[in-house]
């Protein structure tokens, strides 16, 4: 007879970091792994990553406060350095030692200021990381960071089915890599009491954060893997060139025809070159 992998399914906990509470995913066995989502995500990106990925480590896939399943008080920050900051005391919490992290678009911000200043950091996966050199949508958050901006994602992120719709299908290279129950996940999200709000705050603090993230990348020691898609609308794939020029030890891979969410849209690829690099990172 041929042994049959059992693969764990995720439980869910909660974690109370500064009195804020944060939720996240665990699973498996093994050194720590980190998984930190995008801009509107939540533990739910990683749909297609956790199961393969906790055959042979404990991941840990978080939903931000503000963001995924956990809620923001009124007030608070949840700008890319606080939410670093939030990792590194759960690592301390939990008494973690070092981890390795995957981290998406928003959240790779959030990796590399971990990793810049706390070096229990092992190794990071960036998919398309937000940096200070991408020439994609700048504006469009100070935009909405403005009183009128603010005023339209209050009045419209929560309601505008089909302004959900477009802002995922826009994150792919292929719209029809769209798995079945891609856009109600996502939609239900933004939907969540608050998220407005969460989300003026992050593009407000934008800019500061950016400023800071620049300041802290030359810090990175913990060996990086970028992962980019060709057809990226979101984090301007040409930014990649500048990163590697800034971090110390520092990989990349393209994924041909995959847009913002390599991770989901070819899930298979995605989990391979990460296995394969935080096993053997050096």
């Amino acid at each position: 007879m041929v042994a049959q992998t059992v693969v764990e399914r995720p439980k869910s906990f909660w974690a109370e970091i500064d009195g804020q509470r944060m939720h996240y995913l665990k699973a498996g066995d093994g050194p720590p792994l980190f998984l930190v989502h995008g801009l509107l995500g939540g533990s739910f990106c990683w749909r297609f990553n956790v199961a393969e990925l906790s055959e042979r480590h404990s991941v840990y896939a978080f939903d931000l406060p503000g963001q995924g399943l956990s809620d923001a008080r009124r007030g608070t920050n949840c700008g890319m350095q606080k939410q670093a900051e939030r990792l590194a005391r759960f690592i301390q919490a939990e008494r973690l030692g070092s981890v390795d992290v995957i981290a998406s678009s928003l959240g790779g911000a959030v990796a590399l200021l971990l990793a810049a200043n706390y070096p229990a950091v092992r190794s990071l996966v960036l998919a398309a990381p937000v940096n200070p050199w991408s020439a994609f949508g700048l504006e469009r958050v100070r935009f909405c960071g403005s009183t009128v901006g603010s005023l339209m994602v209050r009045c419209g992120l929560p309601f505008s089915a089909r302004f959900h719709r477009i802002a995922v299908e826009r994150m792919y290279g292929d719209r029809r890599r769209i798995s079945p129950g891609t856009i109600e996940g996502y939609s239900a999200l933004i939907r969540r009491r608050g998220r407005a709000r969460s989300l003026i705050n992050i593009f407000r603090n934008w800019e500061y954060d950016l400023t800071t993230l620049q300041e802290a990348i030359p810090r990175v020691q913990a060996p990086t893997l970028l992962v980019w898609g060709t057809r990226d609308g979101a984090v301007d794939v040409r930014s990649a060139e500048v990163l590697m020029r800034n971090l110390r030890n520092c990989q990349l891979e393209i994924i041909c025809g995959a847009g913002h969410l390599p991770f989901e849209e070819s899930p298979e690829v995605f989990n391979r070159l990460v296995l394969d690099f935080i096993e053997h990172p050096e």
